[in-house]
């Protein structure tokens, strides 16, 4: 089914009503999931009409209708792309095998893992983003917060539907726990560590989408190639709601950076004092945020080296970005990748099994989309006539998982020792003096077509929109 059936109380376009058990069981777990939103989600938000964009069908054109909605009263659903009963599964070792419509008895907990993994990093941005409407730069920006947040909250359905349909009382319970752990959490945190660090600002927010869930399109994609077929049909819809984060963050990033090269330039000055004292946010602190984002984010992609990598891969449940699109055997026996670690206190690169190694050939396919967008922000300020460079550090950088795991690493590689790394560490990532001042920066505007001082407005608005467009009509 392309269309999305809305007339019911859980909009799917998965015949539902089918199924009553399920249905039932899921009727049952909604009202927790708006306990969850009244609790966590948006501060202050809940009589705000927003002008929300909401799937009408999953075909790749035209599957979103725009309008003002409470965000509270937005028709959260299940929706997957359309099924290809041909299809097989295309690599690992059930290659050339009929995919699977449910769980092989084998890959159950693998596969349970995988799901609970990534649903549990759903609601957790929409928690770390509370705060954030209460110190929106303008209308339009707020209006994109929410929309990611109400996107967030689909993703988190999609994965339930999946743990509620396909394991039983096991996945009734993973599916009451993604709503039970909370980002930041002493006791009860949220699985994976980037999703309980803080998004206090706006400036962290535009990082977190460019980079964290540029680690979500990442993941995403891989989860589509798997040969559980429901997994991959609901991964694909999911990419195409992801895309727009990604863009939020790309475009806020470029909007900061371009007021900030206007203030250089009215001023004459790259002097970080005159900068800040002008209320723009200046570009070494901006190069300070990308870094601590950056090399959180990677760590997210696991160890360098993985059993489970492996395992996943040849089972068949996760693949490659891009899979299809790669010309080896798709089965990786025999076949080597190189990774990093260090050996007499200097940075070596070895050949590891690539089946071992897929974390971190994900990871490098994830470093490659990174820098191909932070080169477009360098062209905003070159276009601006200054000579500044934002750069992405080496990937052992500010490292928490793997062998590169507390390695002191500068930023363009170089192992250095624990005295130098605390002496200058405070050059490479965000200090408290730099997340004080971006927050005196973070003032609430809300009038039509107005922005804070430190952005520059978008090029254009969202569904073609003008710019003060009421994007929020507040209650």
């Amino acid at each position: 089914m392309s269309s999305i059936n809305y007339s019911e109380r859980i909009p799917n376009n998965v015949n539902l009503a089918e199924d009553r058990t399920l249905q039932r069981a899921l009727e049952q777990w909604q009202p927790n999931f708006i306990n969850w939103w009244d609790d966590v989600g948006p501060e202050g938000s809940t009589n705000h009409d927003v002008y929300l964009r909401t799937a009408v069908s999953v075909d790749p054109q035209g599957w979103a209708q725009f309008g003002h909605v409470k965000m509270r009263d937005y028709r959260w659903g299940i929706f997957l792309n359309p099924g290809d009963a041909s299809r097989e599964v295309h690599f690992g070792d059930h290659k050339g095998q009929k995919v699977w419509q449910d769980v092989p008895g084998e890959h159950r907990a693998n596969l349970r893992r995988i799901i609970v993994t990534q649903g549990d990093t759903e609601p957790a941005s929409v928690e770390q983003q509370r705060h954030l409407g209460l110190t929106a730069p303008s209308m339009y920006d707020l209006r994109n917060l929410f929309q990611i947040n109400v996107e967030e909250g689909r993703h988190l359905w999609a994965m339930v539907y999946l743990l509620h349909k396909h394991f039983g009382r096991d996945g009734r319970e993973e599916a009451d726990a993604l709503l039970q752990r909370t980002s930041g959490d002493v006791d009860n945190p949220r699985i994976l560590g980037a999703f309980n660090e803080k998004t206090p600002d706006w400036l962290a927010f535009f990082m977190f989408t460019y980079f964290t869930d540029r680690d979500g399109k990442f993941q995403l994609s891989a989860l589509a190639e798997s040969a559980f077929d429901p997994l991959a049909r609901t991964t694909k819809f999911m990419l195409t709601e992801e895309a727009h984060h990604m863009f939020v963050g790309e475009s806020g990033i470029s909007r900061t950076i371009s007021r900030t090269c206007q203030v250089m330039n009215e001023l004459k000055t790259d002097d970080v004092e005159k900068i800040r004292a002008a209320g723009v946010i200046d570009l070494p602190t901006i190069q300070r945020y990308l870094n601590f984002h950056y090399s959180v984010t990677i760590d997210l992609f696991g160890a360098d080296q993985s059993s489970n990598a492996a395992s996943f891969y040849s089972s068949g449940l996760k693949g490659r970005y891009e899979e299809g699109k790669r010309t080896d055997d798709h089965v990786l026996k025999g076949q080597t990748y190189k990774v990093l670690e260090v050996q007499n206190g200097q940075l070596v690169e070895k050949e590891a099994p690539m089946l071992n190694a897929l974390n971190e050939v994900l990871r490098d396919d994830f470093i490659k989309d990174s820098i191909a967008g932070v080169n477009r922000w360098n062209k905003v300020i070159e276009k601006a006539g200054l000579p500044m460079r934002l750069t992405v550090p080496h990937k052992a950088f500010n490292r928490q998982i793997g062998a590169l795991a507390g390695i002191r690493m500068s930023p363009e590689g170089k192992v250095i020792s624990a005295a130098e790394w605390e002496g200058r560490k405070d050059e490479w990532l965000p200090t408290p003096d730099d997340r004080a001042f971006v927050a005196s920066l973070m003032g609430r505007v809300t009038e039509a077509g107005k922005f804070a001082n430190w952005i520059a407005p978008p090029v254009m608005g969202i569904n073609r929109q003008p710019v003060d467009f009421e994007y929020v009509r507040f209650g």
